[in-house]
């Protein structure tokens, strides 16, 4: 990890990609579309804010657990007007 002068630590793309359990290339993906901001090095490659990866990756550990309870509330077969 490096520092970024104003001591925000920055994540390299496998870092980032590691904590997502994607590939790299998916993580470059993401900062093209917008949905991750990238600062770029002196040398032309990519680095995250670590506090924007953190809280996007809150945000995403949020959302599974959600379609998780909705899902296994869909196939209780306790639950009434559930699919079994």
């Amino acid at each position: 990890m490096s520092f970024h002068s104003d001591s925000e630590v920055l994540l390299t793309p496998a870092e980032v990609a590691s904590l997502f359990r994607v590939d790299p290339k998916t993580v470059t993906r993401w900062a093209k579309a917008g949905k991750l901001s990238s600062i770029r090095t002196l040398g032309g490659h990519r680095r995250y804010k670590e506090s924007e990866v953190r809280a996007l990756l809150g945000a995403a550990s949020e959302a599974a657990e959600v379609e998780a309870a909705a899902n296994a509330a869909a196939h209780d077969p306790e639950r009434p007007g559930s699919r079994h």
